[in-house]
């Protein structure tokens, strides 16, 4: 992008599946000059008195000029315009867990935030999908006879991993939850009495990162405990730790387990809770086929929080895909009876996390809500953001 004086904020949402874009051209800063706006497949050009501004768009994405439509201006954010445009960007998510190949292999856990070791060389010979929350009632409804699961957790033997919503379930032996090299960086919330470990109430069975305080996740069992996927990266053991910036993270593994869970089982609406089932966040998802271009982005909510700095090393005129989604704050008591009819309904599902992840996720929310172009903001009573994938 040449840009001189009379830089143009210009944001561009296509949709893949629909062939159509957004585009929203703001008003020069200098305000009120005249502007010549030409659209090419690949790139828009503005010229002003003052000069011009040439973005070139990235190469999978193609403009049909000829079809632009709905040309309007709206006051505080420019010219309103919607086109045909065709988008071929391959979408790149951070596997949480690559089933196929390190089942076979010794794996290491660590910890995303600081890189600690929590687990290391773990042979996993079972990677398995748990089924949904309420498969027991699933399993009364359809047998015909008394419930063989029945008082009946599924709980991974030593060689196992269970993948929940939005956790992991490893099963770690009482044995090895004694100092050792294997757990050493982990601090497990446990009394110990005749060299036996037993749990402590359902409040202090948090896992901690020793080196960061952060919270992995909590012990279900005495042998089971569950690591949040948002806190945790499984890596081979013969790779190194990946750095990947806090904020990407966790909008990938955010994206992935909503685009999931709408794709297996239909539900758009979710409650982003935390590990003490307080609700921080109701949230809908609306389209994940969105790829967003923007220029020139407000950065005063990037320099004031470092969990968004990652985003200052993007190119202000790159692509990337995101999901589109509706969100309220239930922080503070904030839509208590939004909250109340939400819970109660069934089609609205669950997402645990720890807690200060979901303050992460809505500080991340609020952020994109606050770049996006005014008129894009609201829909209803909602919030709009994007998540990048």
């Amino acid at each position: 992008m040449a840009a001189t004086a009379a830089e143009t904020r210009m944001f561009l949402e296509v949709r893949r599946q629909l062939q159509s874009a957004l585009l929203i051209l703001g008003e020069p800063k200098e305000g009120g000059m005249p502007m010549d706006i030409s659209i090419m497949p690949s790139s828009l050009q503005m010229k002003t008195p003052e000069g011009c501004t040439e973005i070139q768009l990235p190469a999978e994405v193609r403009l049909v000029p000829s079809s632009c439509r709905g040309l309007q201006f709206v006051t505080g954010d420019g010219l309103h315009l919607r086109l045909q445009a065709q988008a071929e960007l391959g979408t790149k998510l951070i596997s949480m867990f690559n089933q196929s190949s390190q089942a076979r292999e010794c794996c290491t856990f660590y910890c995303q935030s600081c890189g600690e070791v929590i687990i290391k060389d773990r042979k996993l010979l079972r990677v398995l999908p748990l089924p949904s929350e309420n498969w027991e009632a699933l399993v009364g409804e359809w047998c015909c006879h008394p419930d063989p699961f029945a008082n009946k957790p599924l709980h991974p033997q030593e060689n196992d991993c269970f993948i929940g919503d939005s956790f992991f379930l490893v099963n770690l032996r009482t044995s090895l939850w004694q100092p050792r090299p294997e757990l050493s960086p982990v601090e497990m919330c446990c009394v110990s009495s005749d060299n036996h470990c037993k749990l402590e109430p359902k409040a202090n069975t948090k896992v901690i990162c020793k080196r960061c305080k952060v919270m992995l996740g909590e012990t279900v069992s005495s042998e089971t405990t569950k690591f949040y996927m948002t806190e945790i990266i499984i890596q081979s053991s013969e790779r190194s730790f990946p750095i990947i910036p806090r904020s990407r993270f966790v909008q990938s593994v955010i994206t992935q387990c909503l685009v999931q869970l709408s794709s297996a089982r239909s539900t758009f609406r979710f409650r982003i809770q935390g590990q003490d089932d307080k609700v921080y966040i109701l949230l809908w998802l609306l389209n994940s086929d969105s790829l967003v271009i923007e220029s020139l982005r407000n950065s005063k909510y990037i320099k004031k929080f470092p969990l968004l700095e990652d985003t200052l090393k993007a190119d202000s005129s790159s692509a990337w895909s995101a999901i589109k989604v509706l969100y309220q704050p239930c922080i503070k008591s904030r839509n208590e009876k939004l909250v109340s009819l939400w819970e109660s309904d069934i089609s609205v599902h669950p997402l645990t996390l720890p807690s200060a992840t979901c303050l992460e996720l809505l500080l991340i929310l609020s952020r994109s809500n606050a770049n996006l172009p005014s008129s894009l903001r609201h829909m209803n009573s909602f919030q709009v953001a994007f998540l990048k994938m």
